[in-house]
Parts: structure tokens; C-alpha cells; sequence
């Protein structure tokens, strides 16, 4: 069983930075990639970014790439992403997930966090 909790999530202004934190839990211990989806009501969940166990390997999305950055603290199981220069097309809620290896695919996670909702104003 593997548990992911988010954090970080809330309100900030167009130009702001935030970052965001997922947590993992599990009862097995696995050397998973892990990723940040987001979803905005109507739309597909789309990809932001992705980690691998190692961290040697990340993936971003278009959208975020450049302005982004996602890492990995294995001794506390927790990813990071920082997101600099928000604008209101960055709203959305977003979900952490883990999988088997660094993807741009949400089918291929296993697991999913509850999300955290982000909010942009403009």
C-alpha cells in the first residue's frame, strides 16, 4: 500500500514562485519514479513533471520547463517542485503520483495523491 500527500498548494499572484511537496508512504519500500499531474475541471489531467528513483533522470512538461524545478530527497521519500513566474494558466489541482519509471503518461502511475489545489490570480 503506498500513500502520497501533497502539500504547498493555495493562493499567489501571477509572477509568484511556489512549491509544492508530495510525501510518500509505503509498506514495501520501492525504487519508484514519481510525478506531478494537474487537472483543471473539464479538462484531461496533464503532465508537469517527472523523477526518477535516482533523480538523474526528470522529464518537464512545455508548459513549465525553463521555469520549473523538480527534485528528489529519498531520505525523507519526498519529491519537490518549484515553480517560479506563475501565471493564471498554472491554476489547477494538482496530483502526485508514482510509478515504475519517468513517463509523460498518467496511465502508466499506479498510485495517486488527493491533490492540492493552486490558485493563480492574475
Amino acid at each position: 500500500q503506498v500513500q502520497l500527500t501533497e502539500s504547498g498548494g493555495g493562493l499567489v499572484q501571477a509572477g509568484d514562485s511556489l512549491t509544492l511537496t508530495c510525501t510518500r508512504k509505503e509498506q514495501t519500500f520501492t525504487t519508484s519514479a514519481m510525478a506531478w499531474f494537474r487537472q483543471t475541471p473539464g479538462r484531461e489531467r496533464e503532465f508537469v513533471a517527472a523523477i526518477s528513483w535516482s533523480g538523474e533522470t526528470i522529464e518537464y512538461a512545455d508548459s513549465v520547463k525553463g521555469r520549473s524545478t523538480l527534485s528528489r530527497d529519498r531520505s525523507k521519500d519526498t519529491i519537490i517542485l518549484q515553480m517560479n513566474n506563475m501565471t493564471p494558466e498554472d491554476t489547477a489541482t494538482y496530483y502526485c503520483a508514482q510509478g515504475t519509471a519517468v513517463t509523460n503518461m498518467d496511465f502508466t502511475y499506479k498510485y495517486w495523491g488527493q491533490g492540492t489545489q493552486v490558485t493563480v490570480s492574475s
